[in-house]
């Protein structure tokens, strides 16, 4: 069985390598990805029978490849973590999927549990789990220190990062430290109405009340957000697009 890892963690597809060369499953790795975009570029060349699959990528989700691949037969296992919202959708579909960090146990059992699943059926799961996905998309669950916050991400103002932390401001005037970084978040963040104007920052386009041409952002509360120059275009572009229609 020829098998493809999509996952944006080089710890957890190494692991995940290691793991199916230790257990007596006939799995060979034809390539490894981290985004999107190569996933799309290596599945067509390689067809893989089996797709490993993380949820959250650099440029996209899970959801956003299998779109573009409806035309391709493979089965899939999705790699998830208890915190994100993805768990509920997959639950909702019976998909099958394995928990960050993978365990070689739950791993034998995916790997015979997806071999006996005919494609056309596992599809009709994946179907599911989207549609459980998109209804969850405005909801993001947070990793905090001693619990889990779910955060709507219609009443989130802006995410700042710093040294490896990131923190989450909300409209009611809540604050969340998560201990991950800004780029974990961003695809997701990206594909609800969010901009990255600075490395350390993703801003709600909905709440900015205007750009200063010296470029700063206000938003509707008072806060203001500095843009980068090297992203300054591309922020003004998005920013007026968004406004023109």
């Amino acid at each position: 069985m020829k098998a493809l890892i999509v996952e944006d963690k080089a710890y957890i597809r190494k692991g995940l390598v290691s793991l199916l060369q230790s257990i007596d499953f006939e799995v060979q790795v034809v390539g490894e990805c981290e985004s999107v975009e190569d996933a799309l570029v290596v599945t067509r060349s390689c067809r893989p029978d089996l797709i490993f699959l993380d949820i959250n990528l650099t440029d996209g989700t899970a959801f956003d490849f299998l779109e573009r691949t409806e035309d391709l037969s493979f089965k899939v296992i999705f790699i998830t973590a208890y915190e994100e919202y993805a768990l509920k959708a997959l639950k909702a579909g019976a998909a099958d999927y394995l928990l960050k960090p993978v365990d070689i146990e739950e791993l034998k059992a995916a790997l015979e549990k997806v071999t006996q699943l005919p494609v056309a059926e596992q599809r009709v799961h994946i179907k599911t789990a989207k549609a459980a996905w998109h209804n969850d998309a405005s909801k993001l669950i947070l990793s905090l220190h001693d619990s889990f916050q779910v955060v709507d991400l219609n009443e989130l103002l802006y995410c700042e990062s710093d040294k490896g932390y990131t923190t989450f401001y909300c409209t009611n005037g809540k604050s969340h430290l998560v201990s991950k970084t800004l780029k974990e978040f961003e695809a997701r963040l990206v594909a609800f109405n969010f901009i990255r104007p600075h490395q350390s920052y993703m801003v709600n386009l909905k709440f900015i009340d205007k750009y200063d041409k010296s470029g700063v952002i206000h938003l509707k509360t008072g806060t203001t957000i500095p843009v980068s120059s090297r992203k300054k275009d591309h922020f003004i572009a998005t920013f007026l697009n968004k406004n023109s229609e």
